[in-house]
């Protein structure tokens, strides 16, 4: 029946050109991917190479601790009691140096005093005699785990909450084995002694086998988040210049989080998630004895925290400028290159204050910011006077002729190069430059304009949401779609409004952001050097 009309042709492959199933990523394993499941485990040891140390570094303890009760002598001393070594090392060894000792504090203090306490209950209850013996034990074990598992919820004592873990686990166990042993005193006496050797191992290891220290770390986290967030800074303002065509998001079923991932959003998304990590590695670091560059004691490894927190506190607001990049509405790429130099300007010299900023910790230097502090602030300064005297392009009561011909001229070239500039000039020239850049800058705008509003109105989740029906017929514009002109106008307006004033802000919380530097530094006792 092929070739007549109404036939249906089912073409049926033969059994013997069947597609086959693909082997190259299996192996003997039905369904299992080895290959790839091996190269995604390369790929995670070469993004961290110290992950791998740190694996071996566990084993060698473990082997080490393990030798008590495979070496004949050293098991007769210590019997089968060496098994608490084992599970010290398991417990308290830690990826960093910092968390390693505060594991250690806590495990030997909640084995001392579950120690004391099995030691004195279990003394009384035998003075009681056979019969309210257990009585007394099942008593005690219930207070001691209701009373550490209450205290342990306190707010001031959460960061000790491993230690009083450690107490209900360490008592239970001795208190039953002294019962049924007859000895509560040589019973807490050798695990004491097991756990010694297990935390004395775990230390041992972990220090003088390539060390891993959280101070280092830290310093490096915050330094790389001042990196970040110049670089974040830098990439977003140079998107919103140069892109004709802005990629909006889509808002009807996504989050801030699920942006584009672009590397300038990644960034500064990393930035703002950089809290629970300083905080965590700012108090390992309190147990660190003097190392490397971090030779004082009592360093201040809380003003890194502080210094963090004014650090995402500037972040906001370049997350603030990618939720401008990626709004509905957006303002018309000539409005954007209108201000393009007073906007790079400005975003330039903020970013490079944050690099020299984030240089200085590194290096561990002090140095004074005054002059490029006054380069921001001179910056901004144009930028917000270049807005101010064409701020007539940015209110709704502005109309636009219909009419376009030469690209729009910077206002670089028609405005004074310095704010200086502007207070030496005479009144008459500023407002002949007005008119003249007021002219040129009307002309080019409306084809922007109509065009801005044709892909407003195109989208699903558009505003205002209306037909598109004036536009795509070609009748032109009727007297009853002015209104619904001039209110995306406005709207696209704000938008660039929205943007300087954000990047002005950033430039304003930069000042918090020298102090708390500059207090880390006196604080941390920096190399003080002038610029």
């Amino acid at each position: 029946m092929n070739g007549k009309k109404g036939s249906v042709e089912i073409d049926i492959p033969p059994p013997n050109k069947a597609k086959q199933p693909e082997d190259g990523n299996k192996s003997g394993f039905q369904g299992f991917p080895c290959k790839a499941w091996i190269w995604s485990a390369w790929e995670f040891c070469k993004d961290d190479v110290d992950r791998v140390i740190f694996s071996f570094k566990v084993g060698l303890a473990v082997l080490l601790v393990s030798l008590l009760i495979l070496l004949r002598g050293a098991y007769e001393i210590f019997a089968t009691n060496i098994i608490w070594s084992i599970i010290t090392v398991a417990i308290m060894f830690e990826y960093t140096v910092g968390e390693t000792f505060n594991r250690g504090f806590n495990r030997a203090l909640g084995s001392l005093l579950a120690a004391i306490l099995a030691i004195a209950v279990g003394e009384l209850a035998q003075l009681t005699g056979r019969i309210a013996e257990p009585i007394i034990i099942g008593l005690s074990i219930f207070l001691i785990g209701a009373i550490t598992s209450f205290v342990k919820l306190w707010p001031p004592l959460v960061p000790y909450e491993h230690g009083f873990r450690i107490i209900i686990f360490t008592y239970c166990f001795i208190i039953v084995s002294g019962y049924r042993m007859g000895n509560p005193i040589r019973t807490s006496m050798d695990r004491l002694y097991s756990i010694a050797i297990g935390g004395f191992v775990a230390a041992f290891v972990n220090v003088l086998v390539f060390p891993m220290w959280a101070g280092e770390q830290l310093h490096e986290e915050l330094v790389n988040s001042f990196k970040s967030l110049a670089d974040s800074l830098e990439e977003c303002v140079k998107k919103y210049l140069e892109d004709e065509e802005l990629n909006q998001a889509e808002f009807s079923e996504k989050v801030m989080d699920e942006f584009p991932d672009e590397p300038a959003y990644r960034k500064c998304r990393t930035t703002l998630n950089s809290s629970a990590k300083l905080e965590s590695l700012a108090d390992a670091s309190k147990w660190e004895p003097p190392h490397g560059r971090f030779r004082n004691f009592f360093y201040p490894w809380s003003e890194y925290v502080k210094v963090g927190a004014v650090l995402r506190y500037c972040a906001y607001e370049v997350m603030a400028l990618h939720g401008v990049l990626h709004s509905e509405i957006q303002a018309p790429y000539n409005l954007r290159i209108a201000f393009q130099s007073e906007i790079q300007d400005a975003a330039n010299q903020a970013a490079e204050l944050v690099r020299s900023l984030g240089k200085d910790i590194w290096n561990m230097k002090r140095s004074l910011k005054t002059s490029l502090l006054n380069r921001v602030h001179s910056s901004t300064q144009r930028l917000q006077r270049v807005i101010d005297m064409h701020s007539y392009l940015l209110t709704p009561h502005y109309d636009l002729p219909d009419n376009s011909s030469n690209q729009v001229p910077k206002l670089s070239h028609v405005l004074p190069t310095t704010p200086y500039d502007f207070l030496d000039q005479d009144d008459d020239v500023c407002s002949t430059n007005h008119e003249k850049s007021s002219n040129h800058l009307t002309q080019n705008l409306t084809e922007s304009y109509y065009e801005m509003m044709r892909k407003q109105s195109r989208r699903l989740n558009s505003w205002p949401s209306s037909e598109v029906d004036p536009f795509e017929k070609g009748g032109g514009f009727r007297i009853g779609i002015l209104p619904q002109m001039r209110a995306v106008k406005s709207t696209a307006a704000l938008s660039h409004t929205t943007f300087t004033s954000l990047l002005i802000e950033f430039v304003v919380r930069l000042d918090h952001l020298v102090e708390a530097v500059d207090e880390l530094s006196k604080m941390a006792k920096f190399k003080h050097e002038d610029l």
